[in-house]
């Protein structure tokens, strides 16, 4: 049976259907629908790549800056907030022998200010200048009335000024967090320790020595001062410049054993914390820079040489009589003895012409090599930049050896001399100074420079001078004191000697059973006033009127600090400091 083709139109329901679907066409709306929602799709995805894409090179840009390379310090200053600005240059500490603390390094603020954000840079000039101490209102206004976008206003602000400059609300003023170098002691070791400037670089003194070490190391670096010992000697130095109305001073205490400065002061000094009242004559070190001719202390070296080359004993006579006359130029003594007398006696009275009798056996070749031997004739070796070059006559003629055989003729500073003269004191060892600490019991081997012998005698000349020379006002009981004055007429600014400007100084040694200390002090063009019952002078301003006293009270305030306790001064101790030439009088004259 054939199946039944369907009508066309057949519009039974009950017959059975065949039929294919048919899919109606879309319109022209749904064609437009169908294509803006495939182009959104499309842009959605570009635009989410191209943030991605951003991001991307942003995260590399902050790896690339933050962990690869260093910002620009002024872009760093600007662009962060003010509690984030922070300029550091970390610095060691110094400190004395003892621990304490010389300079050390602290947080402060710094102003600094946009200009073009200032709307009244008059008014604030005025109220800044009221804050800001040593800030001058023009120069203030200068700055904040400029064009450009960073100024500094002031460094190292106190937390006073800094509060007083937040109080006055403006905007365009900012702090950045910096260190600052401080300088606890003031001016007490002002000429040791030196300074820095604003951004912590060494200027003077060791911090300019040590600028690397300090700036590498948060390790304190510990001197051989003793901050107690740089006051005693301040004081003591101090009294006799106001009671002579004296320009200066200088004073030294080293340790002979070990070459340990523990002491030097220059007077007038400064306080580092206060850079803007520094002036020269402050800031000038007259313990290393200063170089002079030193006078009587000289004939330490002078006496030394002639003993060390048998060319003179301690009882040889010389004739003191008559003054020396070379060309236009007379040798003579302050006060004539008219008769001869031995060398001891030479040392005790401090005579001109006697070491100038002296130094005639020997010729200048052989003076000039031992005082190079000593180290007097080239700069000191210690760890300070400020040191003075020696004036050394060239050529060195047989007048030149005359005049250096009682100190003049030859400058050096009295660092030099200190060392020189302790090496004669210290059985003839030349030992470095030194102003850094050493370990404990340290003793550096050094050079010899003269004969145990030699360094014997000199020994006894130095006690000998205290007991009955020109060095009694130095002395200090239980304690064995050895010394020798100097008084010497300076240099003019415009040549020639002023008669009427000494240098007037004392070294002294103890105890001289063993000679372990050395303190050196020098007063500056000391006036002499009969009137002045402060001085006790009677006018005198040579060095045993004027330093004496000060060393006598340093030493007897500065033994017992020390741990020094009083020596019995035995049989065997007298005999080996006594001086012991028959026929010769026991007292001479304390000029």
């Amino acid at each position: 049976m054939k199946p039944v083709a369907p009508l066309e139109n057949d519009d039974n329901p009950c017959r059975p259907r065949h039929f294919k679907p048919t899919i109606a066409a879309p319109s022209d709306g749904d064609t437009r629908v169908n294509r803006s929602l495939d182009m959104s799709r499309n842009r959605l995805l570009v635009t989410a790549g191209a943030f991605l894409l951003a991001f991307t090179i942003i995260s590399l840009r902050l790896a690339d800056v933050t962990l690869l390379k260093t910002p620009d310090p002024e872009i760093a200053k600007l662009g962060q907030p003010a509690a984030a600005k922070v300029a550091h240059f970390s610095r060691g500490d110094i400190v004395d022998r003892n621990g304490v603390v010389l300079a050390t390094t602290l947080e402060s603020s710094s102003l600094f200010a946009n200009p073009r954000t200032i709307t009244e840079p008059a008014k604030l000039a005025k109220q800044l200048a009221k804050i800001l101490p040593g800030a001058k209102e023009a120069d203030l206004y200068t700055k904040l009335a400029s064009d450009k976008s960073f100024v500094w206003i002031q460094r190292r602000l106190t937390p006073t000024q800094e509060f007083q400059v937040n109080s006055l609300g403006v905007p365009g003023l900012d702090f950045q967090r910096e260190e600052r170098r401080i300088y606890p002691q003031g001016p007490l070791a002002a000429h040791v320790v030196g300074y820095s400037d604003l951004d912590g670089k060494g200027l003077a003194g060791i911090e300019r020595s040590f600028d690397a070490a300090l700036s590498q190391s948060t390790e304190p670096l510990k001197l051989s001062i003793d901050i107690r010992l740089q006051a005693i000697l301040k004081e003591e130095i101090q009294k006799q410049i106001d009671a002579f109305t004296a320009v200066g001073g200088t004073g030294i205490i080293m340790d002979i054993k070990s070459g340990e400065v523990l002491s030097l002061i220059s007077l007038p000094d400064f306080d580092p914390n206060d850079l803007n009242t520094v002036v020269p004559e402050t800031i000038f070190n007259r313990a290393t820079l200063g170089v002079y001719e030193m006078g009587s202390v000289f004939k330490i070296f002078n006496t030394a040489l002639a003993l060390e080359n048998k060319t003179a004993t301690l009882s040889k006579m010389y004739d003191i009589s008559k003054p020396i006359t070379i060309g236009r130029f007379t040798i003579h003594d302050d006060e004539p003895i008219h008769h001869a007398i031995p060398v001891a006696q030479i040392f005790a009275v401090s005579s001109n012409i006697g070491s100038v009798h002296m130094i005639q056996e020997l010729t200048p070749e052989i003076q000039k090599e031992f005082l190079g031997r000593l180290g007097l004739l080239r700069p000191a070796q210690i760890e300070i930049p400020e040191i003075g070059s020696p004036q050394v006559p060239n050529p060195w003629r047989e007048i030149n050896s005359w005049t250096i055989a009682f100190g003049h003729g030859l400058s050096v500073s009295p660092v030099q001399l200190a060392v020189a003269a302790s090496a004669v004191a210290d059985g003839g060892i030349l030992r470095p100074a030194t102003l850094i600490k050493r370990p404990a019991g340290f003793v550096p081997p050094g050079q010899r420079v003269l004969s145990p012998r030699t360094a014997e005698l000199m020994r006894e000349l130095f006690r000998y001078d205290v007991t009955d020379g020109t060095g009694k006002k130095a002395e200090v009981p239980g304690y064995l004191v050895g010394a020798k004055t100097g008084t010497a007429e300076k240099i003019g600014a415009h040549g020639g000697y002023m008669h009427h400007g000494n240098l007037s100084s004392l070294i002294s040694f103890f105890p001289m059973s063993d000679p372990q200390y050395m303190v050196y002090v020098i007063i500056d063009e000391p006036h002499g006033d009969r009137n002045n019952k402060a001085q006790a002078s009677y006018g005198f301003t040579t060095g045993a009127w004027t330093a004496g006293p000060a060393v006598q009270r340093i030493i007897a305030r500065m033994a017992p600090l020390l741990g020094l306790k009083p020596i019995e001064e035995t049989p065997d101790i007298h005999r080996a400091l006594t001086v012991d030439i028959p026929g010769m009088g026991p007292k001479v004259a304390a000029n």
